[in-house]
């Protein structure tokens, strides 16, 4: 029975479904535009860039992509471009927060509060480890069949600011992520009465669309991750969790790689 409801669970009735025809109209146009300037036109350009990697005549496992890479060649214009990119990344995921409140729906309700941390810090732990591991496990048999790139999560200098930067990066990433593709989609589907499946479905491919530049290692892994993040979050109602997580493996991937001697993972 438990098994049941996290592969077939049934309709949420955490918001209500919103019936008349305009309501839905603009419920459709607000999500199409926040993937626009978000997320969905990261998927597009992804896309793009991984049909540019399998046109070059260099094969796609000879081909390398930085995550964090220097913006700049003078050191301060380099940390002032790192920190913009960093804070739009939160400022995509504070959009989506403001969505929801401006829609009446308060951010306690995605799982956005205060009352449960401690079990939201172990969540966040243990998911980063269901995640993390078995995600770079995948990422070594993509490389070593050919269909993923050389990832390299940050390529930045060894100055005094990299690792502050990297903290701040992988922190605001976690949280556009997890707030547009979760609490804000996962939300709004709801509101549009898609069932959990079918809303849980579209946010992974999604997350997997705009990692493609990575190869397809990037994108089965995120899907994977979209899957399991979303009926978490479905099944729990706490988002706290999955930004937890998220940042949690994007720290160690960025500081630790950062750290590490080069090529130690090619």
């Amino acid at each position: 029975m438990a098994l049941r409801e996290w592969l077939a669970p049934a309709p949420s009735d955490a918001v209500a479904v919103v019936r008349d025809r305009a309501g839905r109209r603009l419920l459709v146009l607000e999500i199409l535009v926040v993937l626009t300037v978000t997320l969905g036109l990261s998927a597009l350009r992804s896309a793009l860039s991984l049909l540019d990697s399998l046109l070059s005549p260099t094969p796609l496992s000879e081909q390398s992509v930085a995550l964090n890479a220097p913006a700049a060649q003078v050191g301060l214009v380099d940390l002032a471009l790192q920190l913009v990119r960093a804070l739009q990344l939160a400022g995509w995921g504070a959009l989506g927060a403001y969505l929801l409140l401006r829609g009446g729906i308060a951010l306690a309700r995605v799982g956005l509060d205060a009352r449960h941390p401690g079990r939201d810090a172990a969540g966040a732990v243990g998911l980063a480890a269901l995640i993390g591991i078995p995600g770079l496990g995948l990422y070594l048999v993509a490389r070593a069949l050919g269909v993923s790139l050389d990832v390299a999560p940050s390529t930045l200098d060894d100055v005094w600011w990299r690792t502050p930067v990297l903290l701040f990066s992988a922190a605001a990433n976690a949280w556009a992520e997890e707030l547009v593709m979760i609490g804000y989609l996962l939300t709004r589907f709801r509101q549009l009465g898609w069932s959990e499946n079918r809303s849980v479905l579209v946010s992974a491919l999604l997350r997997g669309a705009y990692h493609l530049y990575q190869g397809l290692g990037g994108f089965v892994g995120n899907v994977v991750m979209g899957l399991v993040f979303g009926r978490v979050w479905q099944r729990t109602n706490r988002l706290w969790p999955l930004v937890g997580a998220h940042a949690l493996i994007d720290i160690v991937a960025f500081v630790g790689y950062a750290l590490l001697p080069t090529g130690w993972i090619s």
